[in-house]
């Protein structure tokens, strides 16, 4: 007599700034279901000009959208859950769980004077020794002194901060932890130890006391509890396993290996590898490389960004406007740029500041050569700044993986390529975040033996561009 093994899933709650998302999983990495809802910053009841998360209202919706995926998975065991969000942002607690403040959000702008002042407490170049990130303002260190500057009360009554993801995972577990990658995005820690500093934390009067303790990605931190079970409809008692900043779980999913290199293309282009050597001199300060920590212990994620397929939006608007609603518009903007293969324009935009300047033009000059001219600046600009990445992290990439949006652009992809010297793939699978938070918490559960096992599963269709 055969016995009938359902098929094991693990839920994956995943918090991004537009959507928030309940997705089943697979142990071959197939999105099983999946269910949506809008996501959006509120006002700040405090500060109507700030801009915050209103947790209790993504809860709602994680609880919502979880049991509409749990109602069309009936023949698969659920495994585990885990939660993975955008980093930096988060709350402060009391010591029995009560919230004092709203998240704030990182594209809120308050925070922005804090850092011009930092050195109040500390200088940005002992900071960037201490722990790799660059200059952003949104920054946990930044929201933690902004509360001391304006909210002393809140401040003062503090126990402990936690990360949303943190917020989350406690809402499932009733357990408080601070995972490795999201505590890597917040400015607080020691890329050294991968711990929270202690010169950091004392320069604005917090300590390591301020912090639930520290989990590493796939730990299970606890069980669905019976009142979560009730609100969501998981399993009571299925572990909840520990995951947390997107971008390292979306680079792991993208099936990058040490010193691979992955590029994220979207409206910012984000280039980060997977290393086991890092270094912070003022070189890289100044050259705009940020060191997260990777979702694997003992390895980082230096990195960076600039604007991308921002620009390439200016071009369809400005140079396209006549086909505005097209929907084949992109399509032809690229057969435009094909056609046209010995161009002498230079294009020269100011990739953080929305700046810059198009020489070369002629009374000839068409809108495909200005097009061609972007994409070309475009790859050249993952040349430089690929190269910025090895040298200060003693590698040499011998392949380049593109994931979101703008991989799909097959003549962008040939010219990076060719910009690069190496070859530039680009993978079939669309969920990379959701999808390595699942192979983390599949391994957490037992069922692989750790994440790259889990990733062997996958079959990711790869397709190769090859320099020319």
């Amino acid at each position: 007599m055969s016995v009938y093994m359902k098929k094991k899933v693990v839920i994956v709650l995943d918090c991004g700034a537009t959507n928030v998302r309940a997705i089943a999983v697979d142990d071959c990495g197939l999105i099983v279901a999946a269910h949506s809802f809008p996501n959006d910053t509120s006002d700040d009841p405090f500060y109507p000009e700030y801009k915050i998360w209103d947790v209790g209202e993504i809860w709602v919706k994680f609880k919502e959208a979880v049991k509409s995926v749990i109602s069309e998975i009936n023949d698969h065991e659920i495994a585990a859950v885990t939660v993975t969000t955008f980093g930096v942002d988060g709350a402060p607690f009391t010591k029995d769980g009560k919230q004092l403040y709203p998240v704030i959000s990182w594209a809120c702008d308050r925070t922005e004077f804090v850092m011009q002042n930092i050195s109040k407490y500390i200088s940005f170049s002992d900071l960037y020794i201490i722990n790799g990130i660059n200059e952003f303002s949104f920054n946990t260190l930044y929201k933690l002194i902004w509360l001391k500057e304006n909210r002393p009360d809140v401040f003062e009554k503090m126990d402990h901060f936690a990360f949303i993801s943190s917020i989350f995972l406690n809402y499932l577990s009733g357990e408080w932890v601070t995972e490795r990658t999201m505590a890597g995005t917040s400015m607080l820690t020691d890329y050294q130890t991968t711990g929270f500093s202690d010169i950091i934390l004392n320069s604005i009067g917090l300590d390591n006391g301020s912090f639930h303790p520290i989990k590493e990605a796939g730990e299970m931190i606890g069980r669905v509890t019976e009142s979560a079970s009730s609100e969501t409809g998981l399993p009571i008692g299925i572990p909840v396993i520990a995951a947390g900043h997107d971008t390292q779980f979306a680079i792991f999913g993208s099936g990058a290996n040490e010193n691979e290199a992955v590029l994220s293309s979207g409206t910012w282009e984000i280039l980060m590898t997977r290393t086991r050597s890092v270094s912070t001199d003022e070189k890289l300060r100044k050259s705009g490389v940020t060191i997260e920590l990777d979702a694997v212990p003992g390895m980082y994620n230096p990195g960076m960004q600039w604007l991308g397929s921002g620009i390439i939006e200016w071009m369809k608007n400005v140079f396209y406007a006549a086909e505005k609603g097209r929907e084949d518009i992109y399509n032809l903007m690229i057969s435009e740029a094909e056609n046209c293969k010995n161009s002498c324009i230079n294009f020269s935009p100011d990739f953080i500041n929305h700046q810059g300047t198009i020489s070369g033009l002629g009374l000839n000059t068409n809108r495909g050569e200005i097009f061609r001219a972007l994409l070309e600046t475009l790859a050249y600009k993952t040349k430089q700044n690929l190269s910025i990445l090895e040298d200060s992290c003693g590698f040499k990439a011998d392949s380049l993986i593109c994931v979101g949006g703008g991989s799909k652009n097959k003549l962008w992809n040939q010219l990076r390529a060719s910009a690069l010297g190496i070859p530039v793939k680009t993978i079939d699978i669309k969920e990379t975040t959701v999808l390595g938070a699942a192979l983390f918490a599949f391994y957490g559960t037992g069922y692989y033996k750790s994440p790259e096992e889990a990733r062997s599963q996958i079959n990711y269709n790869t397709q190769i561009f090859q320099p020319l």
